[in-house]
């Protein structure tokens, strides 16, 4: 009956019924049912991906939003990497540190017209979310949009 419940509270991604139809075996991860192999074994996905074409399903990363007319001086003091250097559809990997250097999370920073996008580890997504909250300055709104999206 426990198992029943906690099968029903983990989140299936866009992926999951062709996950299913391949066979894959699949456990929870990042509150997602993810696969971890397939039937066929890790050699022929490794000669499928060589030879052919592969997909790996990151569905269950975490996104955010982040805009505001201070939005890049915020991006700036959260992450590592010079924002100002990106321009409208750049991207750029970064972090995000503690005061100690030590690293809060790694991160995928986007640049859009209308602010930034950011993808951040699924298992970190709580935790990212109320550290960049924290810090919050007034004109930057930030949001966890990471129900909207499938990568």
């Amino acid at each position: 009956m426990i198992q029943e419940v906690l099968d029903r509270s983990i989140k299936e991604t866009a992926l999951y019924n062709a996950h299913v139809e391949l066979g894959a075996k699949l456990v929870p991860f990042g509150g997602y049912k993810m696969p971890i192999s397939y039937p066929d074994g890790i050699h022929a996905e490794y000669f499928a991906v060589r030879n052919e074409v592969g997909i790996f399903d990151v569905s269950h990363m975490g996104e955010f939003f982040i805009s505001g007319n201070s939005a890049q001086e915020f991006l700036q003091k959260m992450t590592v990497n010079d924002v100002s250097k990106l321009q409208i559809g750049d991207a750029q990997y970064s972090a995000m540190c503690y005061p100690d250097g030590g690293v809060v999370d790694d991160l995928i920073l986007f640049r859009k017209s209308e602010g930034y996008f950011i993808v951040v580890n699924a298992s970190n997504r709580q935790k990212d979310f109320e550290w960049m909250n924290q810090y919050i300055s007034n004109n930057v709104f930030l949001e966890d949009v990471s129900e909207n999206y499938s990568l």
